[in-house]
């Protein structure tokens, strides 16, 4: 049975193992588990016959903005179309919520571009700077693409 359901915090632990992969790869920011427990109602997960696939979680920052953060899914499950669906559930739950603009930073900005995001600047996102990015290892050298797309005027 296939399943997008919010995160149970039983989900924490294979939450962080799973983006725990992929920061040791440098594809993703590493996320403490203490982070991943303090910001469960965040997430949504993915899973085929009891088994988590993928992940995703959509974190206010503010009454009109909102990042779509720690998006992966297991390598053997890429191409599926099962990042597409966490990240269309995200951009539904920020137009149930009320917020204006979505954005994400990431690696692979083709990817978001497909579902509507555009290429944006990073100085678009002062709250985002200075609430996570300045504590980054990467934050003098950082090569991840803002990708923002505009909820207003879109229906839910």
């Amino acid at each position: 049975m296939k399943n997008l359901r919010k995160a149970k915090v039983s989900d924490a632990k294979l939450i962080f193992q799973i983006l725990q992969q992929f920061a040791v790869e440098g594809i993703l920011l590493p996320r403490s588990l203490n982070s991943i427990y303090e910001n469960i109602r965040d997430f949504w997960v993915y899973e085929e016959d009891s088994h988590i696939l993928g992940i995703g979680s959509l974190h206010i920052y503010w009454e009109d903005l909102a990042e779509i953060k720690s998006l992966a899914v297991l390598k053997k499950y890429q191409h599926k179309g099962i990042g597409k669906k966490i990240v269309e559930k995200c951009i539904e739950e920020a137009k149930e919520l009320g917020v204006k603009r979505v954005f994400a930073l990431t690696y692979v900005p083709q990817f978001f571009e497909k579902l509507g995001f555009k290429v944006v600047d990073k100085s678009q996102f002062p709250q985002k700077v200075w609430t996570e990015c300045i504590h980054c290892v990467k934050f003098n050298d950082c090569h991840e693409v803002p990708v923002s797309l505009d909820l207003e005027g879109k229906v839910a």
